[in-house]
């Protein structure tokens, strides 16, 4: 195959797509979603005996990408009902507001319209398929999608059903396109072609994402890795405090959005550690900590400053016990990744304090870390987070996957 070739084609053919796209009416991609849903409930055996094809042929991945990889019937469910989701939103597109006259008597507003052609690499997750598919759909946009060679026949099974999907709503297939080779210049091309795509979101590893920014010169929506925290203040409740630090942790190992770090108030240590180290070792979770640590938990292992910097995506977490609030936070910010990070407290004071200082995509009081995610946010999904400060924040919805521009009604008026 002629790589370059063949991204060109896909290229243009996005671009004539995504303004055919940016046209639809919400109804029709209503339709389109509702359809997509029905095929993928429609066809969940052949969707699971393609992940098995794959799953028999992963024998080297670690064990937090073989759980990313692996989809179920429930997976299936969620895909569908994550589809519904999107549907059920109010459509962004077309929306207009922030009016106001000027002196010169025209009205000015901004109107709210698709990014064009949104291009999407990801590792080993056929759901982002779905779920990236859907959310472009509805925003208006065209996607360009180029899942990781693990995942390879699950994500063409799944294409199929969003083909599927946008024939009956009358949309153009092409606007919905899945990179049908394995071979990583496509990337490249991908990556690098500026007249017909317009941002690139990259979900996977580290490493995937480093070299992306590194090498792109189209816009990138990036998250580089999820170092999250929880700090249990010394005004915690400590039942609060047990369930929140063990969900964030154990309820899945290999998310970004799972508790790496706990940090823990020196005056509240000796009561909150115990119990939960308990909870820990029943799961096999392998405990890091501070001096202080060790002192309440002597049989855990000492913790090195690397692990104040490491995304495990495992059953390993770091604790460090600390004097005051000003230090958990100046701790986060310092050894965090801008992901998203917990406060336990009654507080109110302390916690509107973390909530200001902690720079952070999403920061949470009172809840689990694993609650940072575009379903449980209400996005139906999402197309990956961001923990950039320009254009997009946190989990990227519909919103997310669109601009503004301004307008302006006028009545004659010309500038003097």
């Amino acid at each position: 195959m002629d790589i370059k070739a063949y991204m060109q084609q896909v290229g243009r053919q996005a671009r004539a797509a995504s303004r055919l796209m940016a046209k639809a009416d919400t109804q029709t991609k209503n339709q389109a979603l509702n359809a997509i849903a029905d095929a993928l409930l429609r066809d969940a055996d052949t969707l699971l005996a393609a992940n098995k094809r794959d799953m028999d042929q992963a024998h080297e991945l670690e064990p937090a990408m073989l759980d990313r990889l692996l989809i179920t019937s429930q997976t299936i469910e969620s895909m569908a009902a994550g589809l519904r989701q999107i549907a059920s939103l109010p459509d962004p597109v077309g929306e207009m507001g922030d009016f106001k006259f000027r002196p010169s008597g025209i009205q000015l507003g901004k109107m709210r319209v698709p990014l064009g052609v949104i291009g999407i690499i990801y590792e080993a997750r056929p759901n982002v398929t779905a779920d990236a598919a859907g959310l472009c759909i509805k925003s208006g946009n065209a996607t360009i999608l180029r899942g990781g060679r693990e995942a390879f026949y699950c994500n063409q099974a799944i294409a199929l059903c969003v083909s599927e999907g946008l024939k009956i709503a009358g949309l153009p297939a092409t606007a919905v396109q899945i990179i049908e080779t394995p071979d990583r210049a496509a990337v490249g091309e991908l990556i690098t072609m500026c007249e017909f795509v317009d941002v690139i979101v990259p979900r996977g590893g580290k490493s995937l994402t480093a070299r992306i920014a590194a090498d792109a010169r189209v816009p990138v929506i990036k998250h580089l890795d999820g170092i999250c925290h929880v700090y249990i203040d010394d005004e915690a409740d400590p039942v609060k405090a047990i369930a929140i630090s063990d969900n964030a942790k154990t309820h899945r190992y290999g998310t970004c959005n799972t508790m790496e770090t706990l940090l823990v108030h020196e005056t509240v240590a000796e009561l909150i550690l115990p119990p939960l180290a308990a909870i820990y070792a029943a799961k096999g979770v392998e405990l890091r900590g501070c001096a202080k640590t060790l002192a309440i938990l002597p049989h855990t292992n000492a913790a090195t400053e690397e692990d104040w910097a490491t995304e495990y995506l495992a059953p390993i977490l770091a604790i460090k016990i600390i004097s005051d609030l000003d230090e958990a936070i100046e701790h986060i910010n310092t050894w965090g990744s801008h992901h998203t990070d917990a406060i336990v407290t009654e507080n109110y004071t302390k916690s509107r304090q973390f909530l200001r200082e902690v720079d952070s995509s999403s920061v949470m009081v009172n809840a689990s870390t694993r609650f940072a995610d575009g379903f449980e946010y209400g996005l139906g999904a999402e197309i990956g987070i961001s923990t950039d400060k320009i254009h997009a924040r946190g989990p990227v919805g519909l919103n997310g996957l669109t601009s503004e521009k301004w307008i302006v009604f006028g009545n004659g008026e010309i500038r003097r």
